[in-house]
């Protein structure tokens, strides 16, 4: 991972905004797309880069993707709602259920042993933000937009993201940001305080929470990031395994080249 050479302040927040929706807007314009498709869950990532997108004055699609009746009469469909709604965003709803449901190998079905079905749910979860990235392409592609990335540098440094999921976009504005700076772009882009509130979650399952499945709190990682370390050698260990573990998440396909 490369060194980072810049830091979102609260002091120099509003040159940001302006610099990453001017990104925002040129990426769109020299790609000739229509505007933007982003996945929204009732995350802080995605709410604001939806507001990063209004803030570019560009076209932009926000999709809600639950599983089934997961998001009925929830809190992540109400914050995701407040989002839209205070800030009059398109929206549209697929169910992905069905697309899951039929992609899931079951335990009976003699491909499953004794050594890996410890990981069948695992393999589950990811097929979520794998069917989700494939309707969002679909949908860029009938409307000629871009799929917008709202993966951030945190997540990134330890791999916590879906290779070919939510990890797979065509543009990412928050891609260079830790977790602390994207909270002080939600702040000052006014993304509700019920979003800004709520523990990080990916909502692979219900009641997954991001900081209980990663081991560690995104404050650690940041430090990480900024400093060097988190300020406890042992979690410096954790980071440092899960940055190797997953380095082939960040890098691109190796392909065979006779001269290497």
């Amino acid at each position: 991972m490369e060194e980072k050479g810049f830091v979102i302040t609260e002091e120099n927040v509003k040159d940001y905004v302006r610099d990453i929706a001017r990104w925002i807007k040129t990426q769109v314009e020299d790609s000739g797309a229509n505007g933007v498709v982003l996945g929204m869950s009732s995350g802080v990532d995605c709410s604001t880069v939806a507001r990063l997108c209004k803030e570019a004055s560009i076209d932009t699609h926000l999709i809600i993707m639950p599983y089934g009746n997961s998001m009925n009469k929830s809190k992540s469909y109400e914050c995701a709602m407040e989002l839209i709604n205070k800030f009059d965003f398109s929206y549209h709803v697929f169910d992905i259920k069905p697309a899951v449901d039929c992609l899931q190998i079951s335990k009976d079905s003699g491909l499953v042993n004794e050594l890996n079905s410890q990981n069948l749910a695992m393999t589950h979860a990811n097929i979520r933000p794998r069917i989700r990235m494939t309707y969002l392409y679909q949908y860029a592609s009938l409307n000629n937009l871009l799929v917008i990335g709202t993966g951030n540098l945190s997540e990134r440094t330890i791999g916590y993201f879906t290779k070919w999921g939510d990890g797979a976009c065509d543009i990412n504005p928050i891609a260079n940001l830790t977790k602390k700076e994207v909270y002080i772009l939600a702040e000052y882009l006014q993304v509700p305080t019920s979003i800004i509130n709520k523990k990080p979650s990916a909502e692979l399952w219900e009641g997954q929470c991001d900081e209980d499945e990663i081991g560690i709190t995104y404050e650690k990682i940041d430090n990480f990031i900024l400093n060097g370390t988190s300020g406890n050698e042992q979690d410096d260990v954790l980071i440092k395994s899960k940055q190797i573990k997953s380095e082939h998440k960040n890098r691109p396909i190796p392909m065979f080249c006779p001269n290497d």
